[in-house]
């Protein structure tokens, strides 16, 4: 049922590209014709070959003459039908690979938590790879094999039939071991698509992390795991690629004895005068052709097996549930910033409570810092702020309306948000600035760049502004990454903001100047500032200590001190004389 399906999907990209597909059709079509007419042909100009000093030389001429053309439309039909194909399959895949990017895009982000990045990144790469090249075999070779099996065995029957039942009759028998060595290698191939993505999740997180592994100490035991994952694919490679490699030799074997019975059985009919030498050498032909396609169909059993699978690890996006479509939703409607919880619950997993009946309220303009030890629900806040993980019970609501009941893109494009891991792409200094801001003039850019201190070291760098950076920033400095991201929101300026260890990797004396700027970018908006290192929050108007996903203290940085509680033992475990 599964494999159906998977069949059914693909064969609906096939078919959205109608005009190649009647293209293929057609020249598969005459340029197989052409290729059954040729036998016939052949056997003609043998028949006008009577003996040693009786042969009709003109019309053995005439015959091949014919058969020469026949062959030249045959080749160029041929070739149109591969340009066609190419055209069919280069089309069918970036629409499959635009629309699997496009569903990733609208998935939740509890899917992504559930998935390595380079699984996901697998099947859009390798697997879509597979699939390319299984179409591109698989259509030229299935539709010009079922027109030579019915040209070949309808021509077989016109020129006699008990040797074409002989020949139906060991053909089946091929089909029948075809499909049950089929079965086991397509239970391989699943697999190994399947070990394939987890083997790439492995090496991506590894290589990202390189440092972190060799910091640790880490080399033999991540080697180790390596050759575990990469153990099971050779293993279920070997069993898929064992069980596919008997098909081929397997059918040609049963094809030979179909060749050998069609030379008995027409040597016997030429003696006794019901077939002639030129029949018996066209019914051989025809015979080949007719076996031909099965076994080339066999030979890339391999390849579509494996195509199948690596589509249905690309399908299987579709059956994740996207992100509830809220188009028919309003859009949000920003005044005042006014942002408040009122008794949320949420957890990530059903069977751990993580967050319990959380009221929070931050008035127009306010600067709310979270602070708490690691896993106590800081970083979550701000996902369901944004709406990237629903609540499991209450409200968010910013400006008395509730985030669940706006556009999604409304409510995240009135908060700028700065966190701890940068992302920037390959582009330029400039580009990167502007990314959130379409538009944006140089000057714009620029004092954007300079509120976040970040116009010194670009002015150092190579071509400036129009600086190409690597993917991610690989050229700059950890600090320099973050304080392209902090112009970045500076560029925007949108109503309320979201600092998550926006400072985390600066050093201190870059750290003041972004400190400063932050405080003029803040006046009048709403901020929510996520942070461990407590120096960074002592203006903020509320502080919100959070423990096991609970408020446990709240107020300004004063106020908490004098408590002695929670708070001052961690900010005083910070800032502890030594003596």
């Amino acid at each position: 049922m599964k494999n159906n399906k998977t069949l059914s999907k693909l064969n609906s990209y096939i078919a959205g590209n109608r005009k190649y597909l009647i293209l293929v059709i057609i020249s598969a079509l005459l340029a197989n014709i052409f290729m059954l007419v040729a036998p016939y042909i052949s056997g003609r100009a043998i028949d006008f070959i009577k003996g040693e000093n009786n042969v009709d030389f003109p019309m053995v001429a005439k015959f091949i003459g014919i058969l020469f053309a026949v062959y030249v439309l045959n080749a160029l039909f041929t070739w149109g039908m591969t340009v066609f194909t190419n055209a069919l399959s280069n089309h069918s895949i970036e629409k499959m690979r635009k629309d699997a990017f496009g569903k990733i895009s609208k998935l939740p982000l509890k899917f992504f938590d559930g998935h390595s990045h380079g699984d996901i990144i697998s099947r859009l790469t390798n697997d879509i790879d597979a699939v390319s090249e299984g179409l591109l075999q698989g259509i030229t070779q299935l539709f010009s094999g079922i027109v030579t099996v019915v040209g070949s065995l309808v021509l077989m029957f016109l020129l006699d039939w008990r040797i074409t039942l002989c020949v139906i009759v060991i053909t089946i028998i091929c089909i029948f071991v075809s499909k049950a060595i089929a079965t086991n290698s397509g239970k391989m191939f699943r697999l190994q698509a399947q070990t394939i993505g987890e083997l790439n999740g492995y090496v991506s997180e590894t290589v990202g992390n390189l440092k972190v592994v060799k910091a640790f100490g880490y080399e033999d035991k991540s080697s180790e795991v390596f050759g575990e994952i990469n153990s099971r694919l050779y293993d279920c490679g070997q069993k898929a690629q064992f069980y596919s490699s008997l098909v081929n030799p397997t059918t040609r074997y049963i094809n030979n004895l179909a060749y050998i019975s069609v030379g008995v059985l027409g040597g016997f009919a030429a003696l006794a005068g019901h077939l002639s030498v030129g029949i018996i050498s066209s019914f051989l032909i025809y015979a080949t052709q007719f076996a031909r396609p099965i076994n080339d169909m066999t030979s890339i059993l391999t390849q579509l097996q494996s195509a199948q699978a690596a589509a249905a690890r690309i399908f299987a996006l579709g059956e994740i549930e996207p992100e509830t479509p809220d188009e028919d939703r309003p859009e949000l409607e920003v005044k005042n910033g006014e942002v408040m919880f009122k008794d949320v619950d949420f957890s990530y997993n059903k069977d751990k409570e993580l967050i319990k009946d959380l009221n929070i309220v931050a008035k127009q303009g306010q600067r709310v810092a979270i602070v708490g030890p690691t896993g106590a629900g800081k970083t979550t806040i701000v996902n369901l702020l944004m709406n990237f993980y629903g609540v499991d019970k209450g409200t968010i609501f910013v400006d008395g309306q509730a985030i669940d009941s706006v556009q999604r893109d409304s409510l995240r494009k009135n908060f700028g948000m700065v966190l701890q891991d940068t992302w920037l792409f390959a582009g330029t200094v400039k580009e990167n600035i502007a990314y959130g801001k379409e538009g944006a003039t140089d000057e714009e850019i620029i004092n954007a760049a300079k509120a976040a201190s970040a116009h010194g070291f670009i002015k150092r760098l190579p071509e400036g502004y129009d600086t190409v950076i690597a993917e991610d920033g690989g050229n700059l400095s950890q600090g320099q990454k973050q304080l392209l991201c902090i112009a970045r929101v500076m560029l925007c300026l949108p109503p309320m903001l979201i600092l998550d260890e926006a400072t985390s990797s600066i050093d201190t004396r870059t750290e003041i100047k972004i400190q400063n700027a932050f405080a003029k970018m803040m006046q009048g908006r709403t901020s929510f500032i996520v942070a461990h290192r407590l120096s960074t929050i002592r203006e903020a108007d509320i502080i919100l200590v959070m423990k096991d996903g609970s408020i446990i203290e709240q107020g300004n940085h004063e106020e908490l001190l004098e408590k002695n509680g929670f708070y001052a033992k961690l900010y005083n475990s910070q800032f502890a004389k030594t003596s």
